[in-house]
């Protein structure tokens, strides 16, 4: 039974080296092969996850959320503009 949670975290381990590798290539990264490695790093994770808990009865100390749960009516966001009390960090140039 803990080798398929070694074997789910070396896969895991390794999507996270691919997507690293690809990324560290900054603006020449290949947007296609980016985001291949995202996805084969999200679902690496979510089978770690998933198999660490179901086989060892272990949960991760955090989760990745699903882009849905960006839209949540009830979110606060603490920096929002409140003021014009920011205003002081930046300067208006004429062009």
């Amino acid at each position: 039974m803990t080798g398929d949670a070694r074997r789910a975290l070396t896969r895991l381990l390794n999507a996270f080296e691919n997507h690293f590798d690809i990324a560290r290539d900054g603006d020449e990264a290949d947007d296609a092969a980016l985001e291949a490695a995202e996805l084969a790093l999200r679902d690496a994770f979510f089978t770690y996850d998933d198999i660490l808990f179901t086989q060892l009865g272990v949960e991760l100390p955090f989760d990745i959320l699903d882009d849905s749960e960006d839209d949540d009516d009830d979110f606060d966001d603490s920096d929002e503009d409140d003021g014009d009390e920011d205003d002081d960090d930046f300067i208006e140039v004429d062009d």
